[in-house]
């Protein structure tokens, strides 16, 4: 097939190239996706499959949308959070979510299209840069399924420290994790931490909201 050929066969303005990797990803699904980064990554995605219906909607329900400017989530996956936070999200707002695994941005940025979200490849230690490098001053929430049992000696109370810095007073940092780690990383700089536990999701799983203190 001649390249004139090719590109008629693929859908107006996507390269060849560019159309056969968007076809292998519907064939593949966000399961496999998922799967396949736990797989290589084990220690930092934490669970073989996404978060249930269930446990999204617990978590994001003490979120004041209508006050959500900047919503930053660490370790999204293949999105699982990103769409129904985007649906609750304000039509001026932005959504910011870090990763370390390439795979999992590669395949956000080709398949969530909407212009208020963002994928940075990097490491949530570093979200106070990365949010000042996208032209913010600061989050209103940030969200984490990051392992925090798992994490290297060290990484666990540096993500919760600089995530309490870049959080906006009144703000919080939402948890769900399978073990109460993150709540004792936590404890050290949010004062206040409310605590719930979905059954409906594998695997069951604890839920921190650690609330920032007013400026007053």
């Amino acid at each position: 097939m001649t390249k004139s050929n090719q590109l008629a066969a693929s859908p107006r303005g996507v390269q060849p190239h560019r159309f056969s990797r968007l076809r292998f990803d519907q064939l593949l699904g966000q399961w496999a996706v998922f799967f396949r980064g736990f797989v290589e990554h084990p220690k930092m995605v934490g669970s073989i499959i996404p978060s249930s219906r269930f446990t999204i909607r617990q978590m994001l329900e003490p979120v004041k949308w209508d006050e959500c400017r900047l919503f930053v989530e660490y370790g999204p996956g293949v999105g699982t959070f990103c769409r129904p936070v985007l649906e609750r999200l304000r039509q001026d707002g932005a959504l910011l979510v870090i990763d370390t695994n390439p795979l999992f941005i590669d395949y956000l940025n080709r398949t969530i299209t909407d212009s208020r979200f963002t994928a940075v490849l990097g490491s949530a230690e570093d979200v106070e840069r990365i949010v000042h490098d996208h032209g913010h001053d600061h989050a209103d929430y940030v969200l984490s399924g990051l392992p925090f049992s798992t994490l290297p000696a060290g990484v666990g109370p540096a993500i919760v420290e600089a995530t309490h810095r870049i959080i906006r007073p009144g703000g919080a940092f939402l948890v769900y994790q399978f073990s109460a780690a993150a709540r004792d990383f936590m404890a050290k700089h949010f004062a206040h931490i409310e605590q719930g536990f979905q059954w409906l999701n594998v695997l069951p799983c604890q839920l921190f909201w650690g609330w920032k203190e007013d400026a007053a």
